[in-house]
């Protein structure tokens, strides 16, 4: 997690296991725009935030080969909020992958060995997730599906805090059960959001009436 000096995080990465779990979770991958009415707003005007998520299936080691010459490794001391380090040691790494350009930090761990490998690990997957879309976007002219193709610039879905609906705009489904969807409870956007996909592949395999 890379915090910011107002409270918030610039970025948060994490790592979720399970089997079937990039099938269930690809479709999360763009833009969420989150519509609320803030505490300290006293006329009642929504304000508008958005997030963009990215899901990346992890690659297996033999998937993606990355050789010390491939990326540049710089070392830095660790940082807090308000840019205060946290320690004195050079324990926070950066790699930059040479070829794509591609920059992961990691500063979680005080060992430097362990932020090294746990960059190493999103490094892998950000550079898998590259060159997956540059095939995707080869292939889109073949695969017109209104349900996306996962780009993190597109708008997906809305998150509207007074009417308590979430939206997602790729197959127009609207569910005034945002309080239960935030609370873990996303098997109806998700079941959705698959069902939507298999009557796709049906229409464009002409098995449907």
């Amino acid at each position: 997690m890379n915090a910011t000096e107002l409270g918030g995080f610039k970025e948060i990465v994490m790592e979720v296991e399970g089997e079937g779990v990039f099938r269930e979770l690809q479709y999360e991958s763009g833009g969420h725009r989150v519509q609320r009415v803030p505490e300290t707003e006293t006329k009642g005007r929504i304000q508008t935030s958005a997030a963009t998520v990215a899901v990346m299936p992890e690659p297996e080691e033999v998937e993606i080969e990355l050789k010390e010459e491939d990326y540049r490794l710089d070392r830095y001391c660790a940082s807090g909020p308000g840019g205060q380090h946290v320690n004195k040691t050079q324990s926070a790494v950066r790699l930059t992958h040479i070829e794509t350009g591609i920059v992961v930090q990691c500063q979680d761990e005080k060992s430097q060995h362990k932020n090294l490998a746990k960059a190493l690990k999103v490094l892998k997957s950000r550079i898998y997730d590259h060159y997956r879309e540059i095939e995707n976007a080869k292939r889109s002219e073949d695969r017109k599906t209104k349900i996306g193709s996962g780009d993190r610039s597109q708008r997906i879905r809305t998150y509207n805090f007074p009417e308590n609906r979430i939206t997602d705009h790729r197959i127009n489904f609207t569910l005034y059960k945002l309080d239960s969807v935030l609370a873990g409870n996303m098997e109806p956007v998700i079941e959705a959001l698959l069902e939507y996909e298999r009557q796709e592949q049906r229409l464009a395999f002409g098995t449907i009436d």
